[in-house]
């Protein structure tokens, strides 16, 4: 049996007693394979470093845990970078996370893998966890599978649009914060940089009677409002109004909003205000996430179609199928919707929507370049509602070839995009 230590990390969000509580079982697992906590991120024994990611939120806490172990003295006599072990399980966005670390990772020319545990017994998994510490199995950087293609910088297929920054990325965005000047060299969309404050601003001197008529509307839309308060609905109406001015004075195509900065210092939301300017026809990401905004703008320019920002929630190896979910969606895409909290802060409102069966394509663009693009069909096979996930939740199963595994060996980050219908084929004729 191979000792090794492992640290735990955790979004403060989730509050301690309920981390005991997720974490006990998947600790005693650890135990049973020679595990050792640590309380303090120190490299030692020359043993790869293993994380178990409770939540999302925890990315850059891994990857500064991650180099100053790279820095310790015994990691600097080594002739290659160790490799890092990431255990993810299926709620929390603990999978996302440990994507998003990968694709960093990767992008540095580090080494390591993904391990992904249905639960606690998940004697794969563990299995998976065994060998790779016994035998320092893991992958190197490279291309993200054979549907990863690389766009002509020559043509430049964005040329011409516009994407609102507001806020500057997420912090644990560690995978996805490219540079203005790479999204215009590579994709040609110009990146027009708004501070949070400009949008705050607007949201304090916004029409209210607008905003009202805004949570009237969603709210007899909705086949039902469970948390959220009228007060949480006229609020996503002023963002919305907020938002919707920036994008007419700067005369936007997409926004990519840091959201969470809302969630914390107002207690509100952009979820339901992202929906509605997406079916108004104004692509809009979460979290600041420019890659996901390129992606999604790309769809809507090639295919003059809307598209779904998610998190790669789990992954059924065996079965080939992926679950994605997140707290926002147009609502146009969905038959159906309901009106929830936001699921990590449980305040504000988000869209619970139910998207039919039927076929759809999930894509990624990233790399450090990001001129890579991760492309698949799948058929949309259930919905789900289960409480340690985003609000609005999709079963695919890949087809054609595709294999959920690439994304545990070569992620190119925690998002995905989601649109309908099997359209590989016209997306990567107009990338190479």
């Amino acid at each position: 049996m191979t000792s090794f230590n492992y640290e735990i990390v955790a979004s403060p969000l989730l509050g301690q007693e309920a981390l005991e509580e997720l974490s006990g079982e998947y600790e005693r697992a650890f135990a049973e394979l020679g595990g050792r906590a640590l309380s303090e991120s120190v490299h030692s024994g020359g043993c790869p470093p293993i994380f178990f990611l409770a939540t999302g939120g925890t990315e850059r806490l891994v990857v500064e845990s991650v180099y100053t172990r790279a820095r310790a003295p015994d990691a600097e006599r080594s002739e290659r970078p160790f490799p890092v072990i990431l255990v993810a399980h299926p709620g929390n966005n603990s999978l996302p996370a440990a994507l998003e670390v990968l694709a960093r990772l990767q992008q540095d020319g580090m080494r390591g893998r993904v391990v992904f545990l249905e639960s606690a017994r998940d004697e794969r998994g563990l299995e998976l966890l065994r060998r790779s510490l016994a035998s320092g199995e893991s992958y190197v950087a490279t291309s993200s599978g054979k549907d990863s293609v690389a766009p002509r910088s020559a043509r430049r297929p964005l040329a011409g649009r516009r994407i609102g920054l507001v806020g500057q990325p997420s912090e644990w965005l560690v995978a996805s914060s490219p540079e203005p000047s790479l999204v215009r060299d590579v994709w040609g969309a110009e990146t027009v940089e708004i501070v949070m404050a400009e949008l705050e601003r607007r949201v304090r001197t916004c029409d209210a009677s607008s905003a009202t008529l805004f949570a009237r509307a969603h709210r007899s839309w909705a086949s039902r409002v469970d948390e959220p308060e009228d007060s949480d609905l006229v609020a996503s109406g002023m963002i919305h109004a907020a938002l919707r001015s920036l994008v007419d004075e700067y005369q936007l195509d997409a926004v990519a909003l840091r959201c969470f900065d809302l969630v914390m210092r107002a207690r509100a939301t952009g979820c339901l205000a992202l929906s509605r300017l997406a079916d108004q026809g104004v692509v809009a990401a979460c979290e600041g996430d420019l890659p996901s905004a390129i992606a999604m703008l790309w769809v809507r320019e090639l295919l003059g179609e809307p598209s779904w920002m998610a998190n790669a929630a789990s992954v059924d190896v065996s079965r080939n199928t992926l679950v994605l979910a997140h707290c926002t969606i147009p609502i146009s895409m969905v038959s159906v919707f309901a009106l929830r909290s936001h699921f990590e802060s449980g305040v504000g409102a988000a869209v619970e929507g139910e998207i039919t069966d039927g076929p759809a394509t999930v894509l990624r663009i990233g790399g450090a370049r990001l001129d890579r693009i991760w492309l698949a069909e799948a058929d949309i096979v259930s919905r789900g509602r289960d409480s340690d996930k985003c609000r609005t939740q999709v079963e695919l199963a890949l087809r054609g070839g595709a294999r959920v595994s690439e994304l545990l060996e070569r992620p190119l980050g925690n998002h995905l995009v989601l649109t309908r219908g099997h359209v590989a084929r016209d997306l990567r004729e107009h990338a190479v």
